[in-house]
């Protein structure tokens, strides 16, 4: 699709990520992501989760928007693919919401994944009792505005974090990780490992068997004299 406005861009979406890169990280924990990436990918901790329940894993169709302008979610709402993750990055505005019951409900009714927006919802009632993944930065009651700018598909950031197109975005009730499709192998099989020697020391402490030892050591490598 080609827009002619300067100020609206909404370029081509990637093709859909293999169902193996989604399938490697769906139902890891962000945490277990996060330390295991060695890149950042932990999208900033003010965008929180505002749903009931339900763990978000897909493929990015990303959104720039004017502050407090939803004209732009709208039409990437319209344009996602089953299982795509919305992503709005509106430079944390909290003034005016950019999702709200009737655009969670018919993005839930095309089979979007979820949202994640750097602003604010409204109809917290609802997103609260839903099993839709919604993740903001805040809420407001005040709506939107629908004039633009705004562009469809380019990369987007969110605190220290590079979101392009496609990009395999994770959720849970700790936050959002952002994995480009290149690294989602490596990273899925690095959480994996991360995940067992959690559970690993889970066991020892359960058993009383785990080893303290590392404490102290790390102590007197940074100068700490103990008795």
């Amino acid at each position: 699709m080609r827009c002619s406005s300067d100020a609206i861009r909404i370029h081509p979406a990637p093709p859909p990520p293999e169902a193996a890169l989604l399938n490697g990280l769906r139902g890891l924990a962000t945490s277990h992501i996060s330390d295991a990436a060695g890149f950042p990918c932990t999208v900033p901790v003010a965008i929180r989760p505002m749903h009931r329940s339900g763990a978000l894993c897909g493929p990015a169709i990303t959104v720039r928007t004017a502050a407090g302008d939803n004209l732009m979610v709208q039409k990437a709402v319209d344009l996602a693919r089953p299982g795509d993750v919305v992503v709005v990055a509106a430079g944390g505005c909290l003034e005016r919401a950019l999702v709200g019951e009737i655009v969670s409900r018919h993005a839930a009714a095309r089979g979007v994944a979820g949202f994640v927006v750097d602003g604010a919802i409204r109809d917290l009632d609802v997103v609260e009792t839903s099993d839709l993944p919604i993740f903001a930065r805040g809420v407001s009651a005040r709506g939107p505005t629908r004039q633009g700018p705004g562009t469809i598909n380019a990369p987007v950031t969110l605190g220290d974090v590079t979101v392009h197109p496609g990009d395999l975005i994770v959720g849970d009730r700790d936050g959002i990780v952002v994995v480009p499709c290149a690294s989602a192998v490596a990273v899925a099989a690095a959480a994996r490992a991360l995940a067992q020697r959690e559970r690993d020391l889970l066991a020892a402490i359960d058993a009383g068997l785990l080893d303290r030892a590392w404490v102290d050591e790390a102590l007197r490598r940074n100068g700490c004299a103990l008795e």
